[in-house]
């Protein structure tokens, strides 16, 4: 039976799959689950309250994506990124989200700064209160609201599959910093956005997103 057919004759079973798979999406990017956590599909089922199916279906699509890994055992669990992996991703994330900052600064206006600078704030209160999730949500809020200012989304798309990648290891990266440090290079990245400072603007992002990740391979 085609996939076509499939959807047509289990419209709600559908409908199930695309919520597992985006909430269970949104749970590993913001790193809700640390490296390395094992996931069954029953387990998966019950916490969304579906069937099997709707919830193979949702960890099949994600481990195709590389949010999670599925062993020869059958094992599905989150990834556990080897240095080599780390440094790899640290490495597309300096290169594309530069380039998406550049695209996106013509069209920076007053406003997008201003909620940057919100977003910034939410940011510093999360990590005084020791909220990993809630750190790893607003940074990468802070960057996708300028990217899609960018009006690239294939590259965009990119981005956000290297972020569900890293999620379970910025968890990791959060527990290891020291408490009370919130991203200075995006105090440089917001005075660069006001400035219109293109060079200072695609430094302060690539060092932004790459030294973190260079601390854990080092």
């Amino acid at each position: 039976m085609s996939s076509a057919a499939r959807t047509s004759r289990n419209p709600e079973q559908t409908a199930a799959h695309d919520r597992v798979y985006r909430s269970l999406r949104t749970q590993i990017m913001h790193g809700e689950l640390p490296p390395g956590a094992a996931l069954t599909l029953r387990g998966v089922g019950a916490r969304f309250g579906v069937s099997m199916t709707p919830a193979r279906e949702a960890v099949r699509r994600l481990v195709a994506e590389g949010a999670l890994t599925l062993s020869a055992s059958g094992r599905v669990a989150t990834p556990e990124l080897s240095p080599e992996r780390i440094e790899e991703l640290a490495a597309l994330r300096g290169l594309l989200e530069p380039e998406l900052a550049s695209r996106a600064l013509p069209r920076a206006h007053t406003a997008l700064i201003d909620r940057m600078q919100a977003i910034n704030a939410n940011i510093a209160e999360a990590v005084q209160s020791g909220d990993a999730v809630a750190y790893i949500r607003s940074n990468l809020e802070f960057h996708r609201l300028l990217y899609l200012r960018a009006q690239a989304p294939a590259m965009l798309a990119m981005v956000e599959t290297v972020w569900l990648q890293l999620g379970p290891t910025m968890r990791r990266l959060y527990a290891q910093r020291e408490r009370g440090e919130v991203p200075r290079h995006h105090r440089m990245i917001l005075a660069a956005l006001r400035a219109g400072d293109e060079p200072g603007l695609r430094l302060a992002i690539r060092t932004d997103v790459t030294r973190g990740l260079k601390f854990l391979v080092s």
